[in-house]
């Protein structure tokens, strides 16, 4: 986290409870194991109701700004005001990845008293995954990186996406998509319910080319509009000393065409790089980067596995 403040409360909890030969928090290890959702960019809290049925607790973190209360508006509806939605006032205006990160870690915490933590990252998501477990090491059972960014060689998903191995990505034909000056906003703003079908289908192929259109415009119509302007750059690396000590796996989707695979495979080797005695886990699912209700079935029983 850039904040010191922040940094040396949670720093100081970590060390005191290590200090002492036991958690800062209680941990009674039950058998029931909670996984702690971090989105990615523009996404909404969410569980996994398949791990629920299977007898684990899930909960999403809500990241801030990120509540649907705050970010959908009827200009954002049908028929749509682009004008009025150019120049709103945006909720995420001015949050940072250490934001991003105190919320997780307030989610993991809690939790964290119950049992068995996972914490699961996606895309985006794995930047505050990674500083989360920078803070409270010692609460986290084990990370999870769902075709998300970790950064170890390189400080920000941005510069990740400046790299030779994302050349491929389509994550720059989304442009077409946004709304309003984001320097101006402080946000990025997608207009996600546009019905622009040149739009829709760099989209599609971008995110989840194996859906039905059915299944994409439903995802579709679950993301939020406005995404910080300054979370993707900050400084996502994390310490191998903190983050470094806990066990991770990273899930890669072959069909990637946002964090193509060339790229989640660095990202995976320069963090093997940085702590060699604790190497990722790594296992390999046929998805897009939002898979499809089929392919997420795999990524469940992935999951399931992990649990302790």
């Amino acid at each position: 986290m850039n904040n010191p403040t922040r940094r040396s409360v949670f720093q100081a909890a970590a060390v005191a409870g290590a200090a002492a030969g036991v958690d800062a928090i209680a941990r009674p290890r039950g058998r029931v194991t909670t996984f702690v959702f971090v989105t990615g960019a523009n996404g909404v809290a969410m569980g996994d109701p398949e791990l629920t049925l299977r007898g684990h607790r899930t909960v999403g973190v809500e990241l801030p700004g990120h509540g649907p209360a705050e970010q959908f508006g009827l200009a954002y509806q049908a028929p749509q005001d682009l004008g009025t939605l150019a120049a709103a006032p945006s909720p995420v205006s001015g949050v940072t990845l250490d934001d991003y990160v105190e919320a997780t870690v307030n989610v993991v915490r809690r939790v964290a008293a119950h049992g068995p933590v996972v914490l699961v990252g996606g895309s985006l998501g794995g930047a505050a995954v990674t500083k989360a477990a920078d803070e409270v090491p010692h609460l986290i059972d084990r990370l999870v990186y769902d075709t998300a960014f970790c950064c170890t060689g390189l400080r920000s998903p941005a510069a990740y996406l400046d790299t030779p191995e994302a050349a491929t990505s389509l994550a720059k034909g989304l442009a077409a998509g946004l709304v309003g000056d984001p320097v101006a906003l402080g946000a990025v703003r997608m207009n996600w319910r546009t019905a622009d079908r040149a739009f829709l289908a760099a989209a599609k192929e971008a995110l989840m080319a194996g859906a039905s259109e059915g299944e994409f415009l439903a995802m579709l119509n679950t993301l939020l509009p406005d995404e910080s302007l300054l979370v993707s750059a900050a400084d996502a690396r994390g310490r191998k000393n903190a983050w470094g000590r806990v066990p991770r796996t990273y899930i890669r989707h072959t069909r990637d065409r946002m964090i193509p695979l060339a790229l989640q495979d660095r990202m995976i080797r320069e963090a093997d790089a940085v702590t060699p005695d604790n190497p990722f886990e790594v296992r390999t699912v046929e998805a897009g980067h939002a898979a499809t209700a089929a392919e997420y079935r795999r990524i469940s029983e992935i999951l399931d596995g992990l649990a302790k």
